[in-house]
């Protein structure tokens, strides 16, 4: 039952993948930016249901920018957990975007790419993330700066909120939490750390029993007087609380 699951969610996963890049080829220079930010976000929830799961939200996301979220990083899902929730744009490593068939939805999803080993790059992108929430978009960072366990959250990086200091813009503080539909417990299946291939996080994800993907936000927050770190550090322990709240 296992593999027949696995398979056949795999070949819809595949159709759906190929049937958005002929949207992002095709349809999406002729639509507005308000017209690809749906249809990024309605893409994504058709993903995530082809894979077997369920987005639950709690809380309350942004209506409009300008806002920076902030979520602790699971999984390869969190990407597409978060759009369908409420769109945004992320800012992932450059090598994505020469990734095939996923670096073009990335790009067409409006993702803004960073080296990360450059400090001269890194400090054009927070210039330029800077600049997007001065005009009224909404951004999406994982602090931690990786994937983690989903049992602890690593430490945040403090210079990706130098942008929302820069733009005097709002943090929106998001907790990611995947569990098992039927018993209620957390579900690692889709983690993807260390050594896991990302090949292998995918299909264990396809296999396992039906997964939902909870998506708490929390109340938007202002720097209020503090620096990168000190506010990093109170996010942190926000972010924390929220993607352990228990949501049966």
């Amino acid at each position: 039952m296992r593999l027949l699951r696995a398979l056949g969610r795999t070949l819809r996963m595949l159709a759906h993948l190929l049937h958005g890049l002929w949207v992002v080829t095709w349809h999406f220079p002729r639509l507005s930016p308000e017209q690809q930010q749906a249809r990024v976000q309605a893409w994504s929830l058709g993903l995530l249901a082809r894979a077997g799961i369920t987005l639950q939200v709690q809380g309350t996301p942004v209506l409009q920018g300008p806002a920076l979220l902030v979520a602790n990083h699971i999984s390869w899902l969190d990407i597409p957990v978060l759009h369908a929730a409420r769109y945004c744009r992320f800012v992932s490593k450059s090598d994505v975007q020469a990734w095939p068939v996923v670096g073009t939805l990335a790009t067409a999803g409006g993702t803004l790419y960073i080296q990360r080993e450059s400090r001269r790059d890194a400090l054009r992108m927070v210039k330029r993330m800077a600049a997007a929430l001065q005009q009224g978009e909404v951004l999406a960072v994982f602090p931690e700066g990786t994937t983690g366990d989903g049992r602890t959250l690593l430490p945040f990086h403090a210079n990706l909120l130098e942008a929302a200091l820069a733009a005097d813009a709002p943090v929106q503080p998001v907790g990611l939490r995947f569990i098992d539909r039927a018993t209620g417990a957390t579900s690692f299946a889709p983690s993807y750390i260390g050594d896991e291939t990302l090949i292998g996080s995918i299909w264990r994800t396809l296999s396992a029993p039906a997964i939902t993907a909870v998506v708490h936000f929390g109340p938007p927050e202002h720097a209020q007087g503090r620096e990168r770190r000190a506010w990093s550090a109170h996010l942190h322990g926000v972010v924390d609380a929220l993607r352990q709240v228990d949501c049966s």
